[in-house]
């Protein structure tokens, strides 16, 4: 993976389903999905505790987004991840990006077996931040 592929992930998608997004304001996966969202990304939470986050309907599940997702951003302990890996491949989402701390190598292979592109252990706010901010 090199920054020239998160530069051209991050410049070809326009929808970001985030897993683990919380409508508390303290929370990171709120901070950074704000941050995402007034970057000109559709943020589509998924939460099944929630209804609405950043003015965006929450979803239980990715399989229940009914539109193309392009990048399933993971807020979730890295247990959790394998299952939400086989719900990207199942929506044919382009990528999986684990956050900073979330790590499953295993779950990476699977995701790139399946043709995902996959981040891990970053942070995608920094790294937006770091190639686009003025």
């Amino acid at each position: 993976m090199t920054s020239d592929a998160i530069r051209d992930l991050l410049e070809s998608s326009k929808v970001i389903a985030v897993v683990g997004l919380s409508s508390r304001t303290s929370r990171p996966s709120y901070g950074v999905s704000r941050y995402m969202q007034s970057a000109g990304y559709r943020i589509i939470p998924v939460n099944p505790g929630e209804t609405e986050i950043l003015g965006e309907r929450c979803y239980a599940r990715l399989e229940d987004i009914p539109e193309h997702v392009d990048i399933v951003n993971i807020f979730r302990r890295p247990e959790a991840v394998p299952e939400i890996v086989e719900s990207a491949i199942r929506i044919a989402a382009r990528a999986i990006w684990m956050q900073e701390g979330v790590e499953n190598e295993a779950a990476a292979a699977r995701a790139r077996e399946a043709g995902l592109f996959v981040v891990m252990d970053r942070c995608i706010f920094k790294d937006h931040h770091a190639r686009f901010a003025a």
